[in-house]
């Protein structure tokens, strides 16, 4: 079992950057790919981003591609997502996710643990 604490988020204005962490407790920390999510009011959760567990690849939803950056520390158990450009759709309630069985997951019902979550508002 892994435990898992976002951090990070915030209130910015639309243009700039936030970066959320996500530390991890208990379990491997390296046997996991580690994803990103985020859901805003009255949607779903939605992908974001993943990372494999030796973090040699990564993938990026299309409406965050090139705008935000999913990386990892192994020694300090820590996935972070880099968040630049941030637009006013970018508003949600972002979480961290673990799965130890698939390379990059990428869809919600692929993912063995969540962590509660960090809110991120972005501002015009």
């Amino acid at each position: 079992q892994v435990q898992l604490v976002e951090s990070g988020g915030g209130l910015v204005q639309a243009g700039g950057s936030l970066r959320l962490s996500c530390a991890a407790s208990g379990g491997t920390f390296s046997s996991y790919a580690m994803g990103w999510f985020r859901q805003a009011p009255g949607n779903e959760r939605k992908f974001v981003a993943v990372i494999t567990r030796s973090g040699a690849i990564t993938y990026y939803a299309d409406s965050v591609k090139g705008r935000f950056t999913i990386s990892r520390d192994n020694a300090k158990r820590t996935v972070y997502l880099q968040m630049n450009s941030l637009e006013t759709e970018d508003t949600a309630v972002y979480y961290c996710a673990a799965d130890s069985r698939r390379l990059a997951p990428r869809e919600y019902g692929e993912y063995d643990f969540w962590g509660q979550g960090t809110q991120v508002t972005v501002s015009s």
